[in-house]
């Protein structure tokens, strides 16, 4: 693996955080608007921009993920589990509890027993529930990516290529998931020297830069909303060989289009939001089903799309405008930094080391 490029330049830190921002928020437009549309019977003008990102939206999200890894695969195996496990572990666990509490009067109300719902709880531990799969799957990535360290990277690539070329579908989450994403975190663990200087070429050549984003996104687009001829594969863009590809392509696109982003000032929001990805993944589930309830049931003026863009805003800044309370008031930290005691390594004697809260990013 190509060494890990400086950072001490801020423009290629800022950029990370832009891709970030904008990963998180098609995530949560995702979630948004197909539940707006599903509650709604009816789709609406948001959704050709959802499934625009279909083939690049969840590829460049693990690309980034394991963009930094190079800085700490090394470490000795306590810390390393405790800083890319157990970190994840505490937030899967506090997160799925708390979406289960909001969750079960409801399910109860519909006839399921609290015993069933236990289970349910239980069954998370096995099959991760809900919008809560990422976070139970990076620590995977993480674990596997120490493990074939010893392996040549480029037979891992393709090997993690081949799973995701195949049509693995178990109907478990863990394993489709991983078949089909772990090429694209490995990519972005053993190509993160690339990846900069990919940035870098576009901040220095803005034009060409967008000369290339406007081809990407015409293929990107054609590919992705032509019916596929193939039985089983909806569209083009699903079909073997061509996803592997327009994943890669979309998530060097991003990259190129947040680098470019990343200078202009009025957009700087989300370097903010990419700062905060991980809090408003865990916590984006319940501003937006309580403004789709309230929008859909109060608002029905509002076209199904207007209602899916308000709902994704509420999605975003939510957890925002929560963990900005939570750091001003000084309640409730433990929602999105790892307290002292659910750590499994300190880096000095407890003494020596007044307590303190790890953040969530």
């Amino acid at each position: 693996m190509s060494a890990l490029p400086s950072t001490k330049n801020e423009q290629r830190i800022d950029w990370v955080d832009y891709t970030k921002g904008f990963c998180i928020i098609f995530v949560v437009m995702m979630h948004s608007t197909l539940g707006v549309e599903k509650a709604a019977g009816d789709i609406g003008w948001m959704h050709a921009l959802v499934q625009f990102a279909k083939p690049f939206r969840m590829p460049d999200f693990f690309m980034i993920s394991g963009l930094f890894l190079g800085l700490v695969i090394a470490r000795p195996w306590l810390r390393y589990l405790d800083r890319k496990v157990v970190h994840f572990a505490y937030f899967y666990l506090l997160w799925l509890t708390i979406q289960f509490a909001i969750k079960a009067p409801g399910w109860v109300a519909e006839g399921q027993t609290p015993a069933g719902v236990a289970g349910e709880w239980l069954f998370a531990f096995i099959e991760p529930f809900g919008t809560l799969w990422f976070i139970y799957l990076l620590p995977v990535f993480f674990v596997v990516t120490r493990l074939l360290r010893g392996v040549p990277s480029l037979l891992v690539l393709a090997g993690a290529a081949l799973l995701e070329i195949l049509p693995v579908h178990t109907g478990s989450v863990i394993i489709d998931e991983f078949a089909a994403r772990y090429v694209y975190f490995f990519a972005g663990y053993i190509f993160v020297s690339q990846i900069f200087r990919l940035a870098d070429w576009a901040q220095g050549n803005a034009r060409y830069a967008l000369a290339l984003l406007a081809g990407w996104a015409l293929v990107n687009g054609l590919l992705t909303f032509m019916p596929s001829p193939v039985t089983g594969w909806e569209m083009v863009s699903d079909l073997p060989l061509v996803s592997l590809g327009l994943g890669g392509a979309g998530a060097v696109a991003v990259v190129i289009a947040t680098a470019l982003l990343a200078k202009v000032s009025w957009v700087s929001f989300l370097s903010y939001i990419g700062r905060h990805s991980i809090v408003v993944y865990l916590a984006f589930f319940f501003p937006m089903a309580v403004t789709r309830g309230i929008l859909l049931n109060f608002a029905p003026f509002l076209d199904i799309g207007t209602v899916s863009l308000l709902v994704t805003v509420a999605g975003v800044s939510g957890p925002v405008i929560l963990h900005y309370l939570v750091q001003r008031t000084g309640y409730g930290k433990f929602l999105f930094e790892r307290p002292r005691w659910a750590r499994i390594d300190h880096e000095e004697p407890a003494s020596q080391q007044p307590a303190r809260l790890h953040p969530a990013e």
